[in-house]
């Protein structure tokens, strides 16, 4: 209950009227539900709220698949590496020390390259930040997967002739698929919420994400929380939607990762 009623209470904003939500006392139902606001927010008029909406979350969209994909790709060889052979140990703490560097060191330096490559305001550079945060957590979730599954089987894959790829690929990874879900779901989430670079490197529709854009629509000398109610409500929708449907992944792998730390 605790949980939904922040949800419940944006949803509620999101159809009063101004009038209902600076009323005192507090008309927790509004009389005359407005709906208006849901279809502002999907309209492609230009320089429209609708228009802003779905261009940033277009971009989260792009940004946090993209980010979370690559992630995957890079982080699950690096983890069955860790997890296989131990003396590899030292370079995952070394990468784990740099995912402990506070964000606001690597702004400038990152800042710079950007526009050197050309690459500010614009989703790609928030693909690249976004990897450098996702591959070290990704890593060692799926280490501490990879360590819940039997030597074992691998080694009986060996003598049948398998190759390490093949294990891996064939073997190792389907086991560990709670752990590969429950990797991919917080990577998700990860990117979908990140709001510090996105601000800092992204400057109009082109590139801003959905907390940038939220941001953006509290700004001004008047505010419509009714408006920003929704658009977090919609923005809001995509990771819970996804989470419902994964949520047994979610569980299994994090419950096989703290079998065998």
């Amino acid at each position: 209950m605790s949980v939904l009623a922040p949800v419940a209470w944006l949803f509620v904003m999101s159809i009063s009227t101004a009038n209902d939500l600076t009323t005192i006392p507090l008309r927790w139902i509004p009389e005359q539900p407005d709906f208006s606001r849901y279809a502002r927010l999907f309209s492609l008029e230009e320089g429209s709220a609708g228009l802003a909406f779905l261009s940033a979350l277009r971009n989260s969209v792009i940004v946090a698949v993209s980010a979370t994909a690559i992630a995957l790709a890079a982080g699950i060889p690096a983890a069955y590496s860790f997890s296989r052979f131990s003396g590899r140990m030292p370079l995952l703490y070394a990468v784990i020390v740099t995912y402990m560097m506070p964000p606001v060191a690597l702004i400038l330096p990152l800042y710079k390259v950007f526009s050197a490559l050309g690459l500010l305001n614009n989703v790609t550079s928030l693909i690249i930040v976004y990897c450098t945060i996702l591959l070290p957590f990704v890593t060692w979730l799926m280490k501490s997967g990879f360590h819940s599954v039997p030597v074992e089987i691998e080694q009986a894959a060996s003598i049948d002739g398998a190759n390490l790829f093949q294990i891996m690929t064939r073997i190792t990874l389907p086991v560990a698929a709670a752990s590969t879900g429950a990797a991919a779901l917080f990577a998700l989430l990860l990117a979908w919420d990140e709001f510090f670079y996105a601000l800092l490197y992204t400057s109009d529709t082109r590139a801003k994400t959905l907390p940038v854009a939220i941001a953006d629509f509290a700004a001004g000398r008047a505010t419509d929380y009714g408006l920003i109610s929704a658009v977090g409500l919609l923005a809001a929708l995509p990771p819970v939607l996804i989470g419902f449907f994964l949520q047994k992944s979610l569980l299994s792998g994090l419950s096989a990762g703290g079998v065998k730390g």
